[in-house]
This record gives C-alpha cells, sequence and structure tokens, in this order.
C-alpha cells in the first residue's frame, strides 16, 4: 500500500527556516518523481517544486526559487523539502505528492500528474 506522511511543519518567524521531510511506504521512490503541493485558505492548490526519478533535475515556482531545495535520499526512501528565508507567503498545508508516471525525466508541475499524496503538514510564517 503506497503512504506518504509529511513532517516538520510548524510555526516559524519570518526569515527562519524549516525543513519537511516525506517518508513513502508501499514503493521506492528511486522510480518516481515526487513533488511538494502547498494549499492556503484563499487559493487552490499551488506547485511548490519537484524532484525527478533520479535526483538529476529539480523545479521549483519562481515564488520559492534560490530559497527552496528540494532532494530526495532514496535509501531511506525520503524526500525533503528545505525552505529558507521563510515569509508569510509561505504559510500553508504542505504536501508531497508521487507521480503516476516511472521515469519521467522532468519534474511535471500539474496536480493531476501525481497519483499519491500525502495528507500534508501545515506551516505557518509569523511575520
Amino acid at each position: 500500500q503506497v503512504q506518504l506522511v509529511e513532517s516538520g511543519g510548524g510555526l516559524v518567524q519570518a526569515g527562519g527556516s524549516l525543513p519537511l521531510t516525506c517518508a513513502a511506504s508501499g514503493f521506492s521512490i528511486n522510480l518516481y518523481g515526487m513533488a511538494w503541493f502547498r494549499r492556503t485558505p484563499d487559493e487552490d492548490r499551488e506547485y511548490v517544486g519537484g524532484i525527478n526519478w533520479s535526483g538529476g533535475a529539480t523545479d521549483y515556482v519562481d515564488s520559492v526559487k534560490g530559497r527552496f531545495t528540494i532532494s530526495r535520499d532514496n535509501a531511506k526512501n525520503t524526500v525533503t523539502l528545505q525552505m529558507n528565508s521563510l515569509n508569510a507567503a509561505d504559510t500553508g498545508i504542505y504536501s508531497c505528492a508521487r507521480d503516476h508516471q516511472v521515469r519521467r525525466g522532468w519534474p511535471a508541475s500539474a496536480p493531476a500528474s501525481y497519483a499519491f499524496w500525502g495528507p500534508g503538514t501545515e506551516v505557518t510564517v509569523s511575520s
């Protein structure tokens, strides 16, 4: 059974950092691209960034480029979203997701490309 569980959310001051971890089970992440999305109370689900199956390609939404980094640890079957220089606009519920396609070359940004989702972890940035 495929499961994704996020951890690491919490309250952080503006300018601070927070690492989020996505622990996968029921499959090996080294075959699939993984992505992070976030949802705020006023917005639809937003693509934050993704990493392809090999780890050789990463992609980020413009608003987080240079501040967020996605990495993967195939041995631990985890994906990490390192968030730095956080601001109030980063507040939301962050979810990780697994691509439905094996070995896609480039991270997909559309939610419909992802077959499995975690429940999410809440991040609140105070100004």
